[in-house]
């Protein structure tokens, strides 16, 4: 991948106008597109199949007077007077409510058949209104005009107040929090890279891959469902990632110009090493969020992709518009000093002093610290852990209702004065459905069905209970002792649907179900904590087989799945103490307390563990990387952290101060996930991976990379970190010196096809044009041989090149030149067909020679053939089953314009080498 990569980097920077104008255009179109589709976004969570939304479902097309979005108008007198006092008005009102559009029924509530209900002292009354628009919808006009008459209703006798679901709104508040919290980044980043400049490039390759991003969510949420707080995610999470990425290339770049790096050379390597890292990281992130439709919730699902296509969009911006406007700027991106340098000595970065002393850096200090007594470092760490996740205890979950609002808005008001004159119950009234279809008597099944219900515990009153037009199906409205996230009322829920079964028997009805917003947000929150587990499960199972393809380590996953552990319990303790014992309230502009938005866990757990990854990556790669150059495990811990520690510094900071701004946001669906990530990014970058990772990988010292021998052969080889790239400029290298060769091979060694054991290593070369006859007696041994030529089969370590591509990075690339004839193939035919293509750079493998041979026998031009595509530069390669010269070599060797292109090889499974190989 790192090879494919550094030509993608190069390409990308010599077109660096047009990719830079396409994404331009392509965020103009995609603007567009938004802006003619006019999609709005839902504010409801609902998850089919649960109790709770088939109740909703059922009423929205039997009982429609009881279903849809509802509102209420509280009115309250201030003089003292009561509310009968004042009913002419309270009926002009309700008169004129029901005149505006979409609203659907609008009673009076003193009328005998729809009473509103009213406070004890009769100073206060609740009058209910219905609306045509299912819930979570908001139609801002009709709810705008009807504000406009609840605050001319308004007098120095009579207060009025709108509430309700229609005061729900699907907009998203976006503030200067955010900006400030980007600006806090920009700043970051100037001090990373010491100039202006450069800090503004990642800014700017965000803010487009996110604007590009949420453009398409309001294209697109005109015909799918979508969540309002998904485009709140995705902004937060595709600015917080966007930047990290962009910053962990540009930094790679500018420190390759500082030694002195050509250009596009350097925007190249730049993106074969650490856009190898971004790409593992990205997918680590996708993976996680998609990885959300295993809790079986639509809404988390279509959340988790659309958070997972803003972190692809974000890694394709980083890999292709990143390096096309580092090409545009080109040498002004070259540290000042170093150009100066440079220019006063003819273009050329002088030699550094050998003789100069490394400078003392922080994070070489730090390393030194932790793992100087690593035991204790590892227990320091885990009691402090400990002491932030003991909050989690308290942490409670719920669907977030309008008493979460802030102060001062209509829908905090009206939800605190309501609360305040009737009653917290009021707020989330409980809906009691039965389908009564059989019974003879609908009204006396009611009055039995509203009895039984009022003598349960935890129930204030019945505020309705009714059949509907059709006496099909019954409603009870019933109001709760305590509020609508109170633990009383989930008890009354849990208790009304254990006695449903009961009242089906006894009063011959049917289908009871418990719903209302209340019912529905207790049924979200019991199926999130349900799929918590699983999806920890998950999270965790894949972290060790990615860490363990990248590290090849069974201790580093382990590890990691740990700290990862250790960095979500403290971000859920945190945001306990902030949500549930009202710490630092004023300082995050956190204006409510109590459970939290209930998919805060789940979707912080996804979120983490790709950043997390990322970190883990970006440090113990370079280890890892020291460790195997040097064999020194404790100077690989201290060489490895020091080189990449002030990066992941800058990108944790960052993530922090993005996730911050959104914070401030004021939003409470938003705030805990957005608290939850800035400490967990907080203390996975500096707790755990700055200073836990150290101290458990110098305390397993040498242990830390085992992995058993036959779990080793069976990984893939992942490359994160560019170390395929090498062997690219290795290679280029020595084809400068040596010139281009069809086939190399350096210290190869594979496993065999179809057997025991290892062929190689192997060391030698072919120059283009030649004829090569593999002979080995052992099967196994020549077809490892062709299929390593072929691109079929890759090599487990070693230097495989066909001409320019090396396995096993272009394996796809080195198949595309290779044409294999099998064995019985037609071989003439075969050839006719190459040599009229006239292809260069290809190679031919010839299964069997003695498909050869007869082909020969029966073709006189077959040689001719032959000689023209080795004249063309084809290389041949054919397999012999024999140790010795057969009939079939003797013939071509005879018949062959040049016969000393013909080389043959003895291939066995002990140690072989092409140069060795004889000439027929």
């Amino acid at each position: 991948m790192s090879s494919s990569l550094y030509r993608l980097g190069r390409l990308m920077a010599s077109l660096r106008w047009r990719i830079v104008g396409g994404w331009i255009a392509l965020l103009v179109i995609i603007g567009g597109l938004a802006v003619g589709l006019g999609g709005t976004f839902a504010s409801d969570i609902e998850i089919p199949g649960t109790e709770g939304q088939r109740g909703i479902d059922a009423l929205a097309t039997r009982f429609p007077e009881m279903g849809g979005t509802s509102g209420q108008v509280v009115l309250v007198t201030t003089d003292g007077s009561t509310v009968d006092q004042h009913q002419e008005e309270i009926d002009a009102l309700m008169r004129e409510i029901g005149d505006v559009e979409n609203v659907s029924v609008a009673p009076s509530p003193f009328d005998d058949l729809s009473p509103g209900t009213r406070s004890e002292d009769g100073t206060a009354v609740i009058a209910q209104f219905q609306m045509d628009f299912p819930t979570g919808v908001y139609p801002a006009d009709s709810v705008e005009e009807i504000g406009r008459l609840v605050d001319g209703a308004d007098t120095d006798a009579l207060e009025a107040h709108l509430g309700g679901q229609v005061l729900q709104s699907s907009e998203v508040p976006f503030g200067a929090g955010e900006i400030v919290g980007v600006v806090v980044a920009l700043l970051i980043l100037a001090i990373v890279f010491r100039s202006l400049l450069p800090a503004v490039i990642p800014i700017i390759t965000a803010v487009v891959g996110v604007g590009v991003s949420m453009l398409a969510l309001v294209a697109l949420s005109a015909g799918i469902d979508i969540p309002s707080v998904t485009t709140a995610l995705g902004a937060m999470l595709g600015l917080a990632v966007g930047i990290d990425y962009a910053l962990f290339i540009l930094s790679r770049h500018r420190d390759q110009l500082s030694n002195g790096d050509d250009v596009h050379e350097s925007i190249g390597k730049s993106l074969a090493t650490s856009g190898s890292a971004v790409i593992f990281a990205g997918m680590t992130v996708i993976v996680a969020l998609v990885g959300l439709f295993i809790t079986g919730i639509p809404f988390l699902t279509v959340m988790g992709v659309a958070a997972a296509a803003t972190v692809a969009l974000s890694v394709v911006v980083a890999l292709t518009m990143l390096p096309a406007i580092m090409g545009i700027l080109g040498e002004r991106l070259r540290p000042r000093r170093i150009r100066r340098l440079m220019a006063e000595h003819g273009g050329v970065l002088p030699e550094p002093d050998p003789h100069a002393r490394p400078r003392r850096s922080l994070g070489r200090t730090w390393v030194r610290l932790v793992t100087r007594v690593p035991a204790l470092t590892i227990l320091v760490v885990i009691l402090g852990v400990g002491a932030l996740a003991l909050p989690i205890k308290d942490l409670e979950l719920a669907l977030p209702d309008l008493g979460t609002e802030p102060q001062g808005t209509d829908a905090r008001d009206t939800y605190d004065v309501v609360a305040e004159e009737f009653g917290p119950g009021y707020n989330g009234p409980l809906l009691v459905t039965a389908d009564i279809i059989n019974t003879t008597d609908p009204l006396g099944v009611v009055d039995e069905l509203e009895a039984d219900i009022a003598d349960l515990d935890h129930v204030k009153e019945i505020q309705i209970a009714t059949p509907n037009r059709g006496a099909d199906m019954a409603v009870v409205v019933v109001i709760p002792e305590g509020g609508p996230t109170d633990q009383s009322t989930k008890d009354l829920v849990t208790a009304l649907r254990g006695d449903a079964a009961g009242w089906e028997r006894d009063l011959s009805i049917s289908d009871v179900t418990v719903t209302g917003a209340t019912a529905v947000g207790i049924d979200v929150t019991d199926k999130l904590s349900s799929a918590l587990l699983p999806f920890a499960l998950f999270v965790v199972g894949l972290s060790l087989i990615l860490l363990a393809l990248v590290f090849r380590s069974i201790w580093v996953p382990l590890k990691a799945s740990v700290g990862y552990l250790f960095s979500v319990a403290a971000a859920f303790g945190v945001t306990a103490m902030v949500f549930e014992y009202g710490w630092f309230n004023d300082l995050l502009f956190v204006h409510v307390n109590g459970p939290v938005v209930s998919f805060m866990p789940i979707m912080v757990m996804g979120v983490l563990f790709g950043l997390a990854m990322d970190y883990e990556v970006f440090l113990v790669s370079r280890m890892r990387e020291e460790f195997v150059h040097s064999g020194d495990a404790r100077g690989a811990i201290e060489r490895g952290f020091a080189a990449n520690a002030p990066v992941v510094t800058a990108a944790a900071l960052i993530m922090v101060a993005v996730f911050a701004g959104f914070v401030t946001s004021g939003w409470f669906m938003l705030q805990p996930i957005a608290v939850a990530l800035a400490v967990g990014v907080l203390v996975d970058a500096f707790v755990v991976r700055m200073t836990f990772v150290p101290a458990v990988l110098a305390l397993l010292g040498r242990h830390a990379w085992w992995l058993p021998g036959w779990l080793s052969r069976a990984l893939p080889t992942v490359d994160v970190e560019g170390e395929g790239l090498a062997a690219v400029l290795e290679h280029r290298r020595w084809t400068e010196e040596h010139g281009e060769h069809a086939l190399r091979l350096e210290e190869v060694v594979a496993p065999l096809l179809d057997a025991r054991g290892t062929l190689g290593p192997l060391t030698g070369s072919v120059v283009p044009g030649t004829l090569l006859v593999v002979r080995a007696p052992d099967d196994a041994a020549r077809s490892t041989f062709l299929a390593l030529a072929a691109g079929r089969h890759r090599p487990s370590s070693g230097i495989l090149a066909v001409h320019d591509r090396l396995a096993p990075d272009d394996l796809a690339a080195i198949q595309g030149r290779a044409h294999w004839i099998g064995a019985g193939e037609q071989v003439a035919d075969r050839l006719a067909r190459i040599g009229d293509r006239g292809l260069d750079r290809a190679v031919v493998v010839i299964e069997q020679i003695g498909d050869l041979a007869h082909a020969a026998a029966l073709d006189d031009t077959l040689v001719e053939r032959l000689d023209a595509l080795l004249a063309a530069g084809t290389t041949v390669i054919v397999g012999s089953r024999s140790e010795q010269p057969v009939d079939a070599e003797r013939h071509l060797h005879a018949h062959l314009r040049s016969p000393d292109r013909l080389l043959a090889l003895a291939v066995h499974r002990s140690p072989a080498s092409i140069l060795e190989g004889a000439h027929a």
